[in-house]
């Protein structure tokens, strides 16, 4: 394919996906996946990394929000420029060789994708011990068949998927908004958001290392932004569209999460947050919401976590398959996950394979393995996607940038460095998730090999 040929191909807004999302469902995409039942228990763990300080706590939420936004205006240039089905995948073929878009295809398929959507699935019925017993083989029983559920409910289009999302990006906001503005109307505690730890002053590289350790906890609330670009092809208008709905989603759950855990500290005094802490009880949001609103406050907590979950659930079905029919469509992979429903037009193989191995690794692993799973992976393409503006940039400088990432290159540089931080802080603090992270890529990297060789001597035949 010539130069010319090949960037018609991506900057091209023709598909054969049905366009049905607009901005108000790609905000409930993104929200959706991002805001689950992290929201009621991470601001512990935020508080424990900078020493029990209030201030330095809310201002870690503050930059974990900057963060994301930064790598969500990478992904919205990215996006807008080349608005094709698969994101991420797409992105590392043309920036650095398909073998290195083949291996985060392969990855999200095998672990990333099915081992997020098997661990929410145990998460949901998981939180159903707070009103009745439940067994580990009933939560396995309910996972799967909410995962067989919402592929089913998917399988019918893009727009009964996008609409279910929108419906519950509502259902989750509900519970979760009565509780923020019961804590800021009812709170009456003085929240000491001073920038030291509570033990008192500690020299500036300490307060660094500590605030740059609380930032990570709070990425894992903000995680979910990276999804949207999977569905370009299915968005109105998606060079418009596209930014504007990751621009709004992670700015204003920024602003949701710190105002959130702002509202805790003017509930809970100090020294109670700290009993409860020391007492292995994370869950903050749901003693704020005791506290000012009773056993409703109960219910409303463990409502909302429901519906966050239901909604992270069915973003993910909805948005990952895409990837796989990207492999397929650049022709290193089985040709059938490029096929999509003649009626429905989703990519139908990526979506039935996507839920037969989910169900396998519900059947496999418990929570906590899960989680660990899909971690090193997703922090580590997403650094190589960071980096993949500046090198398309240089590229292919004449496509159409109908967004541009603010403040280039500084910002793309800042993001990246970010990003690789991480990378090297999940090295450092889980060694066997980072190795398991690692294997699993080199494994696709074969596979792209045993096909490309494939192709190339089928090429060779009809020669």
């Amino acid at each position: 394919m010539g130069n010319e040929s090949r960037l018609e191909a991506l900057t091209t807004e023709k598909t054969e996906f049905r366009r049905e999302i607009g901005v108000f469902g790609g905000v409930s995409i993104i929200g959706g996946i991002m805001i689950g039942s992290g929201i009621f228990y991470l601001g512990s763990y935020v508080l424990m990394r900078t020493g029990m300080s209030q201030g330095l706590s809310i201002l870690a939420w503050i930059l974990g929000g900057i963060v994301s936004l930064l790598g969500g205006l990478c992904y919205a240039e990215l996006g807008a420029s080349i608005p094709r089905a698969g994101g991420g995948t797409i992105y590392l073929n043309e920036a650095y060789h398909p073998i290195v878009g083949f291996m985060n295809g392969f990855t999200s398929l095998i672990i990333g994708s099915p081992g997020s959507i098997a661990a929410i699935a145990i998460a949901l019925p998981t939180a159903l011990r707070a009103f009745t017993p439940v067994s580990d083989v009933q939560i396995k029983v309910i996972a799967i068949a909410l995962i067989v559920l919402l592929t089913v409910w998917n399988y019918l289009g893009v727009r009964p998927g996008s609409r279910l999302q929108n419906a519950s990006m509502i259902a989750k906001l509900i519970p979760i908004v009565i509780i923020l503005v019961a804590s800021l109307a009812l709170g009456r505690e003085t929240p000491n958001l001073a920038l030291e730890p509570a033990s008192g002053p500690v020299p500036i590289g300490k307060l660094i290392s500590m605030v740059s350790f609380a930032v990570i906890a709070t990425l894992w609330a903000y995680e979910g932004w990276t999804n949207l670009n999977n569905v370009a092809e299915e968005i109105k208008n998606p060079r418009r569209n596209l930014p504007l709905a990751i621009i709004i989603a992670i700015g204003g759950i920024t602003i949701l999460y710190t105002l959130f855990n702002f509202g805790i500290y003017r509930v809970l005094p100090f020294d109670q947050i700290q009993d409860f802490i020391d007492s292995g009880n994370y869950y903050l949001g749901t003693e704020a919401a005791k506290a000012t609103l009773g056993g409703t406050g109960a219910v409303i907590v463990s409502l909302g976590m429901l519906l966050s979950m239901f909604g992270s659930l069915n973003g993910c079905v909805l948005a990952f398959p895409r990837t796989y029919y990207a492999m397929a469509y650049e022709g290193h992979f089985f040709s059938i996950f490029k096929q999509l429903h003649p009626r429905y037009r989703i990519p139908t193989w990526g979506l039935i394979s996507q839920a037969v191995i989910s169900i396998i690794l519900v059947l496999l692993r418990n929570l906590d393995q899960l989680t660990s799973l899909v971690i090193f992976t997703s922090i580590f393409f997403n650094f190589l996607i960071v980096v993949a503006v500046m090198i398309l940039r240089r590229k292919y400088p004449t496509i159409e940038r109908p967004f541009k990432i603010w403040g280039y290159p500084f910002t793309v540089i800042i993001s990246a460095l970010l990003f690789l931080g991480l990378v090297i802080n999940t090295l450092i603090e889980d060694p066997v998730s980072a190795v398991i992270g690692l294997i699993v890529p080199a494994v696709g990297a074969v596979v792209y090999l045993i096909f490309d060789r494939i192709r190339k001597n089928e090429a060779a035949a009809r020669a």
